[in-house]
């Protein structure tokens, strides 16, 4: 079984588009495409897919992660083709390598995240930040299935960093910016989560909802402070070894013995 790794997007209004409906979109594409997928055993199979750390409903994001396993070998970058012609504009399939290492999703231990707060002025949220940075600790509570939990934000927090805004954007009104960096921990932290810490500290509350865009996910580097792409261990394997066989879409299986 050949195994493909796809990184995906979630732009414009289908970052409303929940975990779920992505998964209707993308077995639907996976048709439309015909590709050769392979099958869990059972009385019920279902085709090899594994999605990694899906982001929030109502968030973007520029990095998303998911697997699939072939029945047949494929070209990566033929087949991300195909399935990103099938896919609806906004849920992007923008990357694909053929997977030769183990532990995607133990590769995925950080993101960055992108915050734009309209309605903010700039300088608020600078001073904002920093009163976040400085404290120890900053608690917040969030409503789960089991009741409302009490948790601390401060310590998944690797950055976070008011940026200027890009020199073409219109300022008729206050807009500022946040750079987040957070640790994938237990309990998670979302973006949300440090919003609200942001608010609790500082007393920073936006007039509208934030729009929240993932920008990449991976492992975080400690010597050098950033995320890393997760593909890269795949790519470099890929490059050392010699890359599995493609074969034609109408080729067929040999048939073998009857049973």
């Amino acid at each position: 079984m050949q195994r493909i790794r796809l990184r995906y997007t979630k732009r414009g209004r289908l970052r409303f588009t929940s975990h779920r409906d992505f998964q209707r979109a993308f077995e639907r594409a996976l048709r439309r495409a015909e590709v050769p997928m392979a099958y869990s055993a059972g009385f019920t199979p279902h085709p090899r897919v594994s999605y990694a750390n899906a982001a929030p409903t109502g968030t973007g994001s520029e990095a998303e992660y998911l697997e699939i396993g072939l029945a047949a070998p494929r070209d990566p970058e033929k087949l991300r083709e195909l399935l990103d012609e099938s896919m609806p504009v906004g849920l992007d399939i923008i990357d694909a390598v053929e997977a030769r290492t183990s532990g995607l999703a133990d590769r995925l231990t950080a993101s960055v995240w992108e915050l734009r707060l309209e309605g903010v002025d700039p300088a608020d949220a600078e001073r904002a930040v920093e009163t976040f940075l400085t404290a120890e600790t900053v608690e917040v509570q969030r409503r789960t299935k089991n009741g409302v939990r009490t948790f601390d934000t401060r310590g998944a927090v690797v950055s976070l960093e008011a940026v200027p805004l890009q020199a073409d954007r219109p300022l008729d009104n206050a807009c500022a910016i946040l750079r987040l960096v957070v640790r994938h921990l237990t309990p998670a932290v979302r973006p949300d989560d440090v919003l609200s810490g942001l608010r609790t500290v500082a007393d920073l509350a936006p007039p509208v909802p934030a729009a929240v865009t993932r920008l990449a996910q991976g492992l975080f580097d400690e010597e050098s402070g950033t995320v890393t792409d997760p593909l890269a261990p795949d790519r470099e394997a890929v490059t050392a070894a010699p890359p599995t066989a493609a074969v034609p879409a109408d080729a067929k299986a040999p048939e073998g013995p009857a049973a």
